[in-house]
């Protein structure tokens, strides 16, 4: 399997170090091992997606594991769900790669030829994933114009990611699956204390995705102890980062200990 032009929509082709269409538009493969399929034209910022600071404090904290048991509960879902061969998966909104080279080794586990696609919208994140993870092909490309072919997909993992429904309905095949995580009611309860007069749950209704429909659903709750710098990181990768005033991001900072609560709702939806 391949990607299409973002321009024309045309099957890509791998030449040396360039993906070219039958129109002629070219995309060069990055020295990293990414490419970038998202044209001037498609971005609304000079330099979309996570900024390098997020980025980086995204990739310590995952790396402390603190985010683990969700990460291997996902991979224990594309295990069940995703049984045949040749499987292709892709990881929507994947930065750095964290979750997206776990998933690919959970899945080779029982298929070899399985192949392994990440995508997002920031440059710094994928060129870090590129690097870091070869067994996966990553691209920079936009979740709003999937740069795949119509029922090329056998599965998608959506971690926190925007995705329109219809880009989903026409990328995975029938029987495909789709696998969201979502803050459950109850996720970083902590932060939302410190920074909102009032504290509102996180409300757990799933959402209607057209053309599919809900198998499984799961919650996935466990209390966290971080250090000072860890949670500070959790919360400038965080959209809470916004919000909260230098004081509690200083507080937190300092702290020897901050508790709070990972929440996760993870969903199965099957392509009709």
């Amino acid at each position: 399997m391949t990607f299409l032009c973002p321009l024309c929509e045309h099957p890509l082709t791998l030449n040396q170090n360039t993906y070219a269409c039958i129109n002629r538009h070219q995309f060069d493969v990055a020295k990293e091992g990414y490419v970038n399929l998202m044209p001037v034209q498609h971005k609304r910022s000079k330099d979309p997606g996570d900024n390098k600071e997020m980025t980086q404090a995204r990739r310590r904290f995952l790396h402390t594991g603190h985010y683990a048991p969700m990460r291997e509960k996902v991979a224990k879902l594309c295990q069940t769900y995703l049984t045949g061969r040749q499987q292709t998966l892709l990881d929507i909104g994947c930065g750095e790669g964290y979750y997206t080279d776990f998933f690919a080794k959970a899945l080779r586990q029982q298929d070899s030829e399985a192949q392994i696609f990440g995508l997002d919208i920031s440059k710094i994140a994928i060129r870090y994933a590129a690097k870091r993870y070869s067994d996966c092909q990553f691209a920079v490309a936009s979740s709003h114009r999937l740069p795949f072919a119509n029922q090329s997909l056998d599965g998608v993992i959506r971690i926190y990611a925007p995705c329109k429904d219809t880009e989903l309905e026409r990328c995975i095949k029938i029987g495909g699956i789709v696998i969201t995580v979502t803050p459950a009611a109850r996720h970083l309860y902590q932060f939302k204390q410190g920074i909102y007069d009032q504290v509102r749950l996180h409300e757990e209704q799933p959402e209607t995705l057209s053309g599919f429909e809900l198998v499984e659903e799961c919650k996935l709750h466990y209390p966290m102890a971080l250090n000072g710098s860890e949670a500070a990181d959790l919360l400038q990768m965080t959209p809470f980062a916004w919000r909260a005033s230098e004081d509690f991001k200083h507080r937190v900072s300092q702290s020897d200990t901050f508790e709070c609560e990972a929440d996760f709702m993870l969903r199965v939806y099957r392509r009709k």
